[in-house]
C-alpha cells in the first residue's frame, strides 16, 4: 500500500545503490523487478514503462558516479533519486492529476527513505564487505 500512489516509499528502492558496486546486473534486475511491479499495480502502461525506464537509467548513472570513496557513493545515491523523482513524480502527477510540485515532493520524500537512507546503509555494508572487494571499480 505504500508503494503505489503520489507519496510512496518503495522499500524495494533500497536495493538500486547497490548498482554503484555490482553495476548492469543490478539496473538490469531492479528495472525488471519494477516492471513487474508496476504491471501489478494499476496505474498502467504509463508508470509500467516510465518506472522501468527510471530504475534503469538511475542504476547506471549511479555506477558511473559511484565507487571508490564515500563522496562518491553519497552523490550516486541522490543522482538516483533526482533521476527517479523527476521521471516518476512528472508522470504520477499528470495519472493523479495533481500539480507537478505534488508529485515530484511525494516521491522525494520517499526515494530520499528509501535510496539515501536505508540504500545507502545496505551499500555502505556491502562495500565494506569482502564480497564487494572484486566489483569496486578502481577510482581514477
Amino acid at each position: 500500500p505504500i508503494s503505489f500512489g503520489v507519496y510512496q516509499v518503495r522499500i524495494a528502492d533500497a536495493i538500486l545503490p547497490l548498482s554503484v558496486v555490482f553495476g548492469m546486473p543490478v539496473a538490469l534486475g531492479t528495472s525488471l523487478g519494477c516492471l513487474v511491479a508496476n504491471a501489478y499495480g494499476g496505474l498502467g502502461m504509463i508508470d509500467i514503462v516510465g518506472g522501468t525506464i527510471a530504475n534503469f537509467v538511475a542504476c547506471i548513472l549511479a555506477w558511473l558516479i559511484g565507487g571508490g570513496n564515500t563522496i562518491r557513493r553519497v552523490a550516486a545515491c541522490f543522482t538516483e533519486t533526482t533521476t527517479i523523482t523527476i521521471i516518476v513524480g512528472g508522470y504520477l502527477a499528470l495519472i493523479f492529476n495533481v500539480p507537478v510540485e505534488i508529485g515530484l515532493l511525494g516521491i522525494f520524500i520517499g526515494s530520499v527513505i528509501a535510496i539515501n537512507v536505508l540504500g545507502f546503509a545496505i551499500l555502505e555494508a556491502v562495500h565494506r564487505s569482502s564480497i564487494s572487494k572484486k566489483y569496486v571499480k578502481k577510482a581514477t
